[in-house]
């Protein structure tokens, strides 16, 4: 057999463009947020007040902090599990019984590819009070259902759940049809002539062999729920109060609107250190799948 040529100099220069956006623009960011997380710094000119960890002290009493990490937790938990069920339940569905199995694939992954921004200002507008939601309500005689689904503090964090899996509940869809194709039928065959139903055959066969897919969608779904802010920004801005607030909601704040940029690095060191959590979680699970 012929033996590998040696990479050469010019064989690493491919890799260079990727190297200086990922060194340069993110690697070069995170360090000086790290850097600007030491001052209280309005963001304005250069930071010269140094405070040490004076900005991670004020965030481990800040309720605000803690309640936006409770409620970004909440959502990737509350989103992924909803997804991967909603997105499973779906893609069994197409690979079963349902006709018209195209037009219901491409159905459910339309909402996928639409800008959030749209998204969430078209569902500004249809849930307030005199919405298109709340007339349907009221035209379908449920008048005691009809509310200010963004505006009250019971139901609006509630609802931008609800939206978010509308969104994505096709990303999940779309990764387990394709991996439930990717079965042996062999399978499916041998376990109907073992008598077993369409729910064991389902709970037994289906869901172990797709567990590369569950974790796959788990992580990404927790990463994805950290980065999110349009949503938020665009229905309920973090309100009503803080009742929705998220953390790159709060840090927004501090940075932009309050003018706190030292205190809002500072939050941002922490989002990347959970974010990391992930990520590494995401490399190691991926390794041992291919292994």
């Amino acid at each position: 057999m012929r033996g590998h040529r040696p990479l050469a100099l010019s064989d690493y220069l491919w890799a260079l463009p990727a190297l200086i956006l990922v060194v340069g623009v993110i690697h070069a960011g995170i360090a000086a947020n790290a850097f600007y997380s030491l001052f209280d710094w309005s963001g304005v000119g250069s930071p010269t007040d140094f405070v040490g960890g004076a900005n991670y002290s004020k965030l481990l009493q800040d309720p605000i902090f803690w309640q936006a990490l409770r409620n970004t937790l909440v959502f990737a938990v509350a989103t992924v599990a909803i997804q991967l069920t909603l997105g499973l339940a779906l893609a069994i569905l197409v690979r079963t019984k349902t006709r018209l199995r195209g037009l219901l694939r491409t159905l459910v992954f339309v909402p996928v590819v639409l800008a959030p921004a749209v998204v969430a200002t078209s569902y500004r507008i249809l849930l307030t009070p005199d919405g298109g939601f709340n007339h349907l309500l009221q035209s379908l005689g449920l008048h005691g259902f009809d509310q200010p689904w963004l505006a009250d503090p019971k139901t609006a964090f509630g609802t931008i759940i609800l939206i978010n899996v509308w969104q994505y509940t096709g990303y999940s869809f779309l990764i387990y049809d394709a991996a439930i194709g990717q079965i042996d039928r062999g399978l499916f065959e041998a376990a109907r002539i073992d008598g077993a139903t369409t729910w064991q055959l389902n709970t037994t066969v289906v869901a172990p062999m797709l567990r590369g897919s569950h974790l796959v969608l788990i992580v990404l779904g927790f990463i994805s729920s950290l980065k999110m802010f349009d949503l938020v920004f665009l229905t309920t801005g973090g309100g009503p109060g803080t009742t929705t607030q998220v953390l790159t909601g709060y840090i927004y704040k501090q940075v932009i609107a309050q003018f706190h940029a030292g205190y809002g690095a500072a939050l941002s060191i922490v989002l990347v250190l959970i974010a990391l959590v992930f990520s590494i979680l995401q490399v190691r699970l991926s390794t041992s799948e291919s292994q």
